[in-house]
């Protein structure tokens, strides 16, 4: 069921139609510049490049990274090189999984790119920002592919339950169960396929030319979820895991965190995390919970998954529930800001370790003093105001003290 032309591919309108990226390129009088292909799986990267290469009439070399060398892609060039002597164009080298490749097999691409001994087409699943090298990422075109919605997933599987390449009629299905196997492929239209294909042997078995729910679940029974442990969703979960525990919403904190958890995530990595989080976003407001996220770093460490879910979950409850602050994260960032900028005035000679003791102003000892406080000046050259108490927690009584403090060092 792979797409002969562009115009059987499904839910990437935003590249093929309109003033898309690949308008222009499908037809043999335009120049097909080298592209890199990045999306989730089952998007239609490997299909684009091989519908790419057939409009603009060239050899199609395919190389998976996963498994590839150097050697392979000598041969890629030296075949290229054939068809250029023949009068034809150069061929277009896919390669999948490009981001697997290392960075030197990433660089011996650059030359044959450059002297347009081939057009290179690469498929990542990867950010290329990141995956890839700045010169791989400065030749080619990136064109973004995204995970397909249910009603591009659903016009699929329709395509497929008629067309001959697929169920050829011989089985339907109601648009309710098209959407439950829309929903189960996560976005992947091929792992839609699949389950529909896989239902179909079961419906057979049962006599029926019609495909039921019952026949999707007696093949599947729980959503794929999408995670990829080092790649974007690594990224994209853990980012909206801290951020719906900093915005007090335990509920979609402990989605993200069962997503992560299912996925295979370090559980490790989840705390550390939210030990940053306790200190950056809660501070002062409750001083316990960096203790708390700190306990349990160690718990997870030692007991690992799955008991290690348990006290996971009940951190990020007790986070996500804590009031807010972030102005010890706030405060040293302004100081190191005015440190950075050349802020470094002499320290006070009564402040310093060893100073003269004769004709200087001697150190006030708080302890000594009623109150335990001393109006001498700590830092020499003004004011400067780098904590800002926030009204929330036990801040509150910090807030309260620290306007004392400031009060009784103004009076003189």
């Amino acid at each position: 069921m792979r797409p002969l032309n562009l115009d059987e591919i499904r839910g990437q309108e935003h590249i093929k139609s309109g003033f898309g990226p690949l308008i222009a390129y499908q037809n043999k009088s335009q120049n097909l510049p080298s592209l890199l292909f990045y999306g989730p799986p089952g998007t239609g990267k490997t299909t684009l490049a091989r519908i790419l290469a057939d409009l603009s009439g060239r050899r199609l070399i395919e190389i998976s990274a996963i498994n590839a060398s150097i050697s392979d892609l000598r041969a890629a060039y030296e075949q290229s090189t054939l068809d250029i002597s023949a009068g034809k164009s150069s061929a277009v080298v896919f390669i999948d999984e490009i981001h697997r490749f290392s960075k030197v097999q990433q660089e011996s691409l650059l030359k044959a790119v450059e002297e347009g001994l081939i057009v290179l087409i690469g498929a990542t699943t990867e950010n290329p920002l990141f995956a890839l090298t700045p010169a791989i990422n400065s030749r080619a075109m990136l064109v973004t592919l995204e995970p397909l919605e249910t009603s591009a997933l659903v016009q699929i599987l329709n395509h497929a339950l008629q067309d001959e390449r697929g169920l050829d009629s011989k089985f339907s299905a109601d648009l309710d169960v098209l959407e439950v196997i829309a929903r189960l492929s996560g976005g992947d239209g091929r792992k839609a396929l699949t389950i529909l294909e896989t239902a179909s042997v079961t419906a057979g078995r049962n006599n029926s030319g019609v495909i039921t729910v019952a026949d999707v679940e007696a093949n599947i029974q729980t959503a794929l979820a999408r995670y990829d442990s080092t790649g974007d969703q690594h990224y994209d979960i853990i980012s909206a895991f801290i951020k719906s525990v900093r915005g007090s919403d335990p509920d979609a904190a402990l989605h993200y965190l069962a997503r992560m958890l299912v996925g295979g995530e370090d559980p490790k990595f989840i705390v550390r995390r939210l030990v940053i989080l306790s200190a950056e976003d809660i501070g002062l407001a409750d001083p316990n919970a960096l203790n708390l996220a700190s306990s349990t770093l160690n718990i997870v460490e030692a007991i690992g998954m799955p008991e290690a879910r348990i006290p996971l979950a009940e951190l990020t409850i007790y986070l996500a529930l804590a009031p807010k602050s972030n102005s010890a994260y706030a405060a040293i960032n302004s100081a190191i800001a005015d440190v950075q900028n050349g802020f470094t005035p002499d320290i006070p000679l009564y402040l310093r370790s060893s100073s003269p003791t004769k004709g200087i102003e001697a150190y006030e000892y708080p302890h000594d003093l009623e109150g335990l406080l001393s109006r001498q000046a700590y830092l020499p050259t003004g004011e400067k105001s780098y904590y800002q108490p926030k009204s929330s927690g036990f801040e509150i009584n910090l807030a309260d003290r620290f306007m004392k403090i400031l009060g009784f060092r103004k009076k003189q």
